[in-house]
């Protein structure tokens, strides 16, 4: 049976070549950074040389590049660290309502505290609108935390327009840029940005390591004390190992971007015209602002879950949303937000493709599909004429 996978937005598997770096690192080269002896010295220089090399392949020379265990530790960082160092400043935050639960779910946890919580609308693309953000900034705004495109449906918000209207009020405004990075350009200082998010095992890299990017004279409360590692931003031994695979997969991921958006977007777009042509089967995301590796649909009538199942039984990897939030019941949050309706929103799928994924794939996804919604549709109790149509 063939072998597809196509979840490459929940994780993508390790290259040779960032293994190979990281090995030494492991076993002979075994030094703390924070000693100060030769095996600490020599280590601190490749944890050093690793920071440089990230902070300049995301083009974030008005800042500093601090290493986390992965993208959730750092929106943590971004979203309570500044929240708590601005306290006197004021106590208002905004965010989206299709971000990752790593950050919607630090921002209700200052809600929690007693901080007032924006959370902006989208249209039915998945956007977040300039002018809504400029109308929701007030006097006590202090943090506005926008994702720079979604984990579920692929959107790719304007996070340049975004940044300068919170520049423009004077109020901080942190990215999480997980899915982006590798996938499309980024460059920080052209985006604007004063603190970006971004994770190892979405580039190919190791899991358990990111990175914070937070621009200069930006202070930030660590969560938790007990060094001066990372100029205390996040205290504790360094992952030494894992910050070389990082910065290793950063480096290939950006030399590979262009030629990988080249070769996925002919995958992409067959995809969603092979699978939209089939009976009310709607296109979730924007037909063209979104990443190049990103198919999400809904089937009317059918359980995503069901779908998921099927489709692994053909051999087939795919996924309903957000990795870790696969457990949950409830319907996704980010299609709900689109304005997709309860049943609608718990048909979805989504597809993402990476670097191993060929055209025979494809083929061999379009040819499996048609059949297990069939399938499904006739064992199904939703019924309906359905005649949705595709969002343009």
């Amino acid at each position: 049976m063939r072998k597809v996978y196509l979840d490459h937005a929940a994780t993508t598997p390790l290259r040779e070549e960032v293994l190979e770096v990281m090995l030494p690192y492991f076993s002979q080269h075994f030094g703390n950074p924070s000693s100060i002896h030769w095996y600490g010295r020599e280590i601190r220089k490749v944890v050093e040389a690793a920071r440089e090399q990230a902070k300049a392949l995301l083009g974030g020379s008005s800042g500093s590049i601090y290493f986390t265990s992965g993208g959730t530790e750092s929106d943590n960082i971004a979203i309570l660290g500044a929240a708590e160092a601005l306290a006197k400043k004021g106590n208002h935050i905004i965010t989206s309502a299709v971000e990752h639960h790593a950050v919607l779910d630090a921002c209700k946890s200052l809600e929690k505290k007693g901080y007032e919580l924006t959370v902006l609308p989208v249209n039915q693309h998945g956007l977040v609108s300039p002018d809504s953000l400029a109308a929701a900034i007030t006097d006590k705004t202090v943090l506005v935390t926008i994702m720079h495109a979604n984990n579920e449906v692929g959107t790719i918000q304007p996070i340049k327009e975004l940044a300068a209207v919170a520049r423009q009020h004077g109020v901080l405004f942190h990215s999480d840029g997980v899915q982006a990075v590798g996938q499309i350009p980024v460059n920080l200082d052209e985006l604007g940005v004063d603190m970006y998010t971004i994770s190892g095992h979405k580039i190919y890299g190791p899991k358990g390591v990111g990175a914070l990017y937070i621009r200069k004279g930006v202070k930030v409360r660590p969560l938790y004390h007990g060094g001066a590692q990372e100029e205390k931003v996040r205290p504790g031994t360094e992952n030494v190992a894992g910050i070389v695979g990082l910065a290793r997969a950063l480096e290939l991921a950006v030399e590979e971007q262009r030629s990988l958006a080249d070769t996925l977007l002919p995958l992409r777009e067959k995809m969603i015209k092979g699978l939209t042509a089939l009976p009310d089967v709607t296109l979730n995301g924007h037909t063209s602002l979104r990443l190049p590796n990103n198919v999400n649909i809904s089937v009317d009538r059918v359980e995503g879950e069901s779908l998921i199942l099927s489709l692994d039984m053909a051999g087939i990897a795919v996924s309903s949303g957000s990795a870790c939030t696969s457990g949950e019941l409830e319907p996704s949050h980010v299609l709900m937000a689109m304005g997709l309706d309860h049943q609608t929103a718990h048909g979805s799928l989504r597809m993402t493709m990476g670097r191993s994924t060929s055209e025979q794939d494809i083929d061999y996804v379009l040819d499996v599909v048609p059949g297990i919604i069939e399938r499904l549709r006739a064992m199904s109790p939703l019924k309906g004429e359905g005649g949705k149509q595709n969002v343009q």
